[in-house]
Protein backbone atom coordinates (compact mmCIF):
# COMPACT_ATOMS: atom_id res chain seq x y z
CA UNK A 1 0.00 0.00 0.00
CA UNK A 2 2.70 2.32 0.58
CA UNK A 3 4.58 1.52 -2.79
CA UNK A 4 0.79 2.87 -4.50
CA UNK A 5 1.08 5.89 -2.27
CA UNK A 6 5.10 6.78 -3.35
CA UNK A 7 3.89 6.57 -7.03
CA UNK A 8 0.57 8.49 -6.29
CA UNK A 9 2.40 11.00 -5.01
CA UNK A 10 5.56 11.25 -7.72
CA UNK A 11 3.39 10.82 -10.69
CA UNK A 12 1.16 13.90 -8.53
CA UNK A 13 4.54 15.84 -8.69
CA UNK A 14 5.60 15.30 -12.09
CA UNK A 15 2.13 15.03 -14.08
CA UNK A 16 0.60 18.10 -11.72
CA UNK A 17 -2.96 17.90 -9.90
CA UNK A 18 -5.06 19.18 -13.11
CA UNK A 19 -3.33 16.57 -16.13
CA UNK A 20 -3.53 13.86 -13.59
CA UNK A 21 -7.19 12.72 -13.12
CA UNK A 22 -6.87 13.12 -17.07
CA UNK A 23 -4.28 10.38 -17.54
CA UNK A 24 -5.73 8.37 -14.78
CA UNK A 25 -8.88 8.47 -16.53
CA UNK A 26 -7.32 7.32 -19.84
CA UNK A 27 -5.54 4.68 -18.38
CA UNK A 28 -8.67 3.30 -17.38
CA UNK A 29 -10.32 2.90 -20.52
CA UNK A 30 -6.86 1.29 -21.74
CA UNK A 31 -6.97 -1.19 -19.20
CA UNK A 32 -10.74 -1.92 -19.99
CA UNK A 33 -10.21 -1.77 -23.73
CA UNK A 34 -7.31 -4.64 -23.14
CA UNK A 35 -10.07 -6.78 -21.25
CA UNK A 36 -12.49 -6.94 -23.29
CA UNK A 37 -9.91 -7.57 -26.29
CA UNK A 38 -8.27 -10.63 -24.17
CA UNK A 39 -12.14 -11.80 -23.36
CA UNK A 40 -12.95 -11.95 -27.12
CA UNK A 41 -9.41 -13.82 -28.10
CA UNK A 42 -10.43 -16.50 -25.07
CA UNK A 43 -13.73 -16.66 -26.35
CA UNK A 44 -12.67 -17.48 -29.11
CA UNK A 45 -10.38 -19.47 -28.59
CA UNK A 46 -12.95 -21.73 -27.18
CA UNK A 47 -14.99 -21.82 -29.93
CA UNK A 48 -12.00 -22.88 -32.19
CA UNK A 49 -11.10 -25.75 -29.51
CA UNK A 50 -15.05 -27.12 -28.72
CA UNK A 51 -15.18 -27.23 -32.94
CA UNK A 52 -12.17 -29.30 -32.93
CA UNK A 53 -13.10 -31.46 -30.51
CA UNK A 54 -16.60 -31.56 -32.27
CA UNK A 55 -14.75 -32.67 -35.71
CA UNK A 56 -12.32 -35.46 -33.79
CA UNK A 57 -15.54 -36.76 -32.54
CA UNK A 58 -17.15 -37.29 -35.44
CA UNK A 59 -14.24 -38.43 -37.10
CA UNK A 60 -13.78 -41.45 -34.55
CA UNK A 61 -17.59 -42.80 -34.53
CA UNK A 62 -18.12 -45.25 -36.85
CA UNK A 63 -19.41 -44.84 -40.09
CA UNK A 64 -22.42 -47.66 -40.71
CA UNK A 65 -21.97 -47.22 -44.65
CA UNK A 66 -18.82 -47.93 -44.87
CA UNK A 67 -17.59 -52.19 -44.34
CA UNK A 68 -15.14 -52.70 -41.45
CA UNK A 69 -11.65 -53.75 -43.04
CA UNK A 70 -11.90 -57.41 -41.24
CA UNK A 71 -15.40 -58.73 -42.68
Amino acid sequence: MSELLVILVIALIFIGPKRLPEIAKGLGRAINEFRRATDDIKKEVQQVENLGQEVLSDALKEDPKTPKPNE
